[in-house]
């Protein structure tokens, strides 16, 4: 089964005619993602790889009322117009690819999510994957998917959008595959972290574990480990936190990850192992180990 994305997925793209989306589109087509529609003010009329473009999303949800997907393709600066005009039409799940978007913006796509009771991964997702479905979202996985990602019970979150087809790689080298992985973004704010998307895991009867990838920064891994404390660790997570070397460099050090904030220890990655592991989260000391724990815990 997987989650967020299935069979009945109708995807339409922000931004398609631009470079890098009109390259995705082809990909998930490729693949077998049903790309619909596409919107870019001032193309409407055009088509890219065979999907019809719109000058709006009004245009195009008219013409294709089965749309129930966006992924959002603009530059940072017009993600919030596009995000909210998705919202106003109640499409139930949102990817943002986007780097660099405000972190006002950011928020306010958040809490007028919430509102609208729609998912939003991003910004800075790499997209999202359900290889039993065979349909992807975003350029995850990139033109050769089926190297890397295979049916099997593993969920993947991952805050780098690298790692995320890294981590999977593990994962297939270990003799399994996956229900739905993503890359969640590495953002300080982002619209759906591990706490928003762990029960969707534990509810889906396909997977049976989850491994994520944490970075330094944020408290994401240290909230995650407070809601599994709160509410039991209903399936086995296995968690490798990346960036150990910023334990041992000097305060006040700046990184260029948007994301990798630490202040007085919180965010730090010995604070986020510690608390993962307290609260019964297997911990991989080095990101290979991932398939050892999983072969633990599912043979």
């Amino acid at each position: 089964m997987g989650i967020l994305i299935n069979e009945q997925t109708r995807i339409l793209v922000q931004g398609i005619t631009g470079r890098e989306a009109s390259k995705v589109t082809q990909e998930m087509l490729d693949y077998g993602s049903q790309v619909v529609a596409g919107v870019t003010p001032g193309k409407g009329g055009q088509a890219v790889h065979g999907v019809p473009v719109y000058d709006t999303l009004r245009q195009a949800i008219d013409a294709h009322p089965e749309i129930n997907a966006v992924l959002t393709y603009v530059p940072p600066l017009a993600v919030k117009d596009a995000v909210f005009e998705a919202l106003d039409f109640n499409i139930p799940f949102i990817n943002i690819i986007t780097e660099r978007v405000p972190m006002l913006d950011t928020a306010q796509m958040h809490a007028y999510a919430k509102v609208r009771r729609t998912r939003i991964i991003g910004p800075t997702s790499v997209g999202v994957i359900n290889p039993g479905a065979r349909v992807k979202v975003g350029p995850i996985g990139g033109v050769n998917v089926d190297r890397v990602y295979a049916p099997g019970p593993v969920g993947v979150m991952s805050k780098s959008g690298g790692m995320t087809t890294e981590t999977s790689w593990i994962i297939r080298q270990a003799g399994y595959g996956v229900s739905t992985a993503m890359g969640i973004g590495g953002d300080f704010i982002k619209g759906g972290n591990f706490v928003d998307l762990i029960p969707l895991f534990f509810n889906d009867p396909q997977t049976e574990a989850v491994v994520i990838f944490g970075e330094p920064g944020g408290g994401d891994e240290e909230a995650l480990a407070e809601y599994v404390t709160r509410y039991g660790l209903q399936k086995p997570i296995i968690a490798f936190v990346s960036g150990r070397f910023v334990d041992r460099m000097p305060q006040g050090v700046q990184f260029g990850h948007a994301g990798a904030v630490v202040e007085r220890g919180v965010g730090s990655p010995a604070r986020k192992i510690a608390t993962l592991r307290q609260a019964g989260v297997l911990v991989a000391e080095v990101q290979h180990e991932i398939g050892a724990l999983l072969k633990e815990v599912l043979e």
